[in-house]
């Protein structure tokens, strides 16, 4: 969703209706998560993407019939032995998608909700999918303030609950209610769709590799600073448009910087003077991966002296050092992939062994929706 959001939100001030698609449920090997949406709008324009291609078509035609009648419809796709291309999904998964008609007269909050996606701020979008209670209805949560309703004002309470605890972990996904919010009844459904700010990325040492880790990086989602104590090498033009670049001494940057559970740090100064006192800042932070650039040699003798700075075991069993994955890169841009399939691997479980060599799911269930 966050990356069409431009298109919609131009398309939403210029009164245009339009249909907008979001996957609400997966299961087994689906080929997007929840939050994956398509939109059909003015001239029957199409951005964005349920499911790769399998189902688009299918979609774009449920979306011009939502938008003729107003109202909004779920659809399931999925795959049957006997008959699958005529079922859509022939990946070997199922997909959810709710299809609802989108203007400022059925959706208020809707322009405020974009605002603050692109703006970074933290935002929950519920929206009804099934049950007794208007199918599409939608309420905007954010950390201090809500805008539209679900139909009851338990309802809301209830969600707009589950909502901030929701947005605190970055996870979407369903939520089953009782009609006015009861906890304990599943006649509901109701989708939550966080709009967390994007995760930080790290990146410590302005050098050749950085630029390419930073590119990747942003290729992801990540919100990356490179930061590096050396004035002639952290300059704004040797980085991609929109890394922010800092002089400063690694570690007191850090020292002042917010991480959370999902922040990513790569070190790649490769230089004990600033990789020591940095790591031992960066493994008692909070973060998803801390990575460190080095051949084995430099990472032993790295480990030694984090040891001799008072480091535990736990602590410097959260490093990736050497960093990234064994795929034999060389250049600049190999590395990054190597880094990124390694970060990538972390986040999702993966094993990173080649799709050849394992069975089961291509796609498992995500663990950071439900």
């Amino acid at each position: 969703m966050r990356e069409i959001l431009p298109v919609l939100k131009d398309w939403y001030a210029a009164g245009e209706p339009f249909g907008l698609a979001t996957v609400v449920a997966v299961s087994r090997s689906a080929p997007r998560d929840p939050g994956a949406a398509m939109a059909v709008g003015p001239d029957d324009e199409v951005v964005g993407s349920v499911s790769g291609g399998c189902v688009e078509g299918a979609v774009f035609e449920l979306a011009r019939e939502v938008l003729a009648s107003g109202e909004a419809r779920p659809a399931t796709f999925g795959y049957s032995d006997e008959d699958a291309f005529a079922v859509g999904l022939t990946c070997g998964g199922e997909i959810t998608v709710l299809v609802r008609p989108v203007t400022p007269a059925l959706d208020p909050s809707f322009g405020a909700v974009a605002a603050s996606v692109a703006a970074g701020e933290p935002v929950t979008v519920a929206t009804v999918v099934d049950g007794p209670a208007r199918h599409g209805a939608t309420l905007a949560v954010w950390p201090e303030r809500t805008s539209g309703t679900l139909g009851t004002g338990g309802l809301d309470a209830a969600v707009a609950a589950d909502a901030r605890g929701e947005l605190a972990l970055g996870a979407t996904g369903v939520r089953h209610y009782g009609p006015l919010g009861q906890r304990r009844q599943d006649a509901v459904s109701v989708f939550l769709h966080s709009f967390a700010p994007p995760p930080r990325m790290l990146v410590f040492g302005a050098i050749d590799y950085a630029a390419a880790v930073a590119r990747i990086g942003g290729f992801l989602g990540y919100r990356v600073t490179v930061c590096d104590a050396r004035p002639v090498f952290a300059t704004p033009r040797r980085f991609p448009a929109g890394v922010e670049v800092v002089v400063e001494w690694p570690h007191r940057y850090l020292r002042e910087a917010d991480t959370d559970g999902r922040t990513v740090i790569c070190v790649l100064t490769h230089d004990p003077k600033f990789d020591v006192p940095l790591l031992e800042v960066a493994l008692r932070r909070p973060a998803a991966y801390i990575g460190a650039m080095g051949s084995r040699r430099t990472h032993d003798e790295r480990r030694n002296r984090l040891v001799e700075a008072g480091l535990t075991e736990d602590e410097l069993s959260r490093l990736r050092s050497p960093v990234g994955l064994d795929l034999g890169a060389r250049t600049p841009e190999e590395v990054a992939v190597s880094v990124a399939a390694e970060i990538v691997a972390l986040r999702w479980g993966g094993s990173g062994v080649p799709l050849t060599a394992t069975t089961g799911a291509v796609h498992p269930s995500s663990p950071h929706t439900r």
